[in-house]
Order: structure tokens, then C-alpha cells, then sequence
């Protein structure tokens, strides 16, 4: 048997709002033009470099946290070995990072973002980082501390520990 067809037109959302009104279609409908503003600037400046989304998020990780294994970055980004192999070798042969054999394990390849990357880096998230700062100095004092909270929250229960391992909640 078929799936029943996703209702998708204003009125068929009005009627899922009327059957359920806690349903937060007005969060998810925010959250998506936030994601797209968000993204946005970063996505053309990337596109002139020949890269998408994904590079970016290989960029962002390595440059936090320096030395991270490629097997620490599959488990962060939950994609297959030759998903991240093909955005590693182009940022690797067009010198955003490089590679180390780890000093203990030498099977372990651990990631370092090269100056040219960590200044990629920089300019990528300085207009991310503007928008955000502006709309968190838009809200009341514990406004940051909520914001954080409810990303923590979107966040698989499973991959929270990633979260601290990573720093990103010690401002909590």
C-alpha cells in the first residue's frame, strides 16, 4: 500500500495547525529561513572556491580542534569513508589541510588546517558569526543561554557527549 500523499499548500498546513495546535511549524518554518540566511553568504563564497557545504563543515571541525582524527570526523559528521575522502583530498590538494600520521598510532591520519585554510575558515564564519552575535544582542540577558540550551536539546541524545568533547558547551 502506498503512503498517504504529504499535504504541502498553505491550506493543508493550516488544517495540520487546526487538528494540532502545539504542532511548531511556525518554529520549523523559522528555523529554515534562519538555516538558508545562515548559509547563505558562506555557500557563494565557497562556490567560487569550487566547494559546497560539505568542505565547510570539514574546515569548521578541523580548524576547532586541530589534530582531529579522520576517524573522529567521520563519527562528528556521520558520513561514509568515501563521502569524506573526496572533500578531504580536494581540500588537501588545494592546501586547506593537511595530514599527519599520528605520533602514538601511526595508523591513525589526524587533520591540521594549513594557514591558507584557517584564513578560509575565518572569512566563512565572519558573517556567520556577525549574524548570530546580532541576533543574540537582540535578546534579554539569559537570551544566549536559552539559545544554546534549545540547540543542545535538537541535538541526538547519543551525540551530546561530542558536543563537550568539542567545547561547544562550556558556555552553558
Amino acid at each position: 500500500m502506498a503512503p498517504a500523499p504529504i499535504n504541502v499548500n498553505k491550506a493543508d498546513i493550516n488544517s495540520l495547525r487546526d487538528a494540532n495546535p502545539s504542532l511548531p511549524l511556525d518554529v520549523m518554518g523559522l528555523f529554515f529561513f534562519a538555516y538558508r540566511d545562515f548559509v547563505g553568504d558562506a555557500d557563494a563564497l565557497l562556490e567560487r572556491q569550487g566547494f559546497g557545504r560539505a568542505h565547510h563543515r570539514v574546515l569548521y571541525f578541523v580548524n576547532i580542534k586541530p589534530g582531529m582524527p579522520v576517524a573522529d570526523l567521520l563519527d562528528i559528521l556521520k558520513i561514509t569513508k568515501q563521502s569524506l575522502a573526496r572533500v578531504l583530498r580536494q581540500l588537501v590538494d588545494n592546501g586547506y589541510i593537511e595530514q599527519k600520521t599520528g605520533e602514538i598510532d601511526r595508523r591513525q591520519r589526524l587533520l591540521y588546517a594549513t594557514d591558507k585554510g584557517r584564513a578560509l575558515f575565518e572569512t566563512l564564519s565572519a558573517t556567520q558569526q556577525s549574524r548570530i552575535e546580532a541576533a543574540i544582542a537582540a535578546l534579554p540577558p539569559e537570551g544566549r543561554s536559552t539559545v544554546l540550551r534549545f540547540f543542545v536539546g535538537m541535538v541526538e541524545a547519543e551525540d551530546r557527549a561530542l558536543l563537550d568533547q568539542l567545547r561547544l558547551t562550556e558556555n552553558l
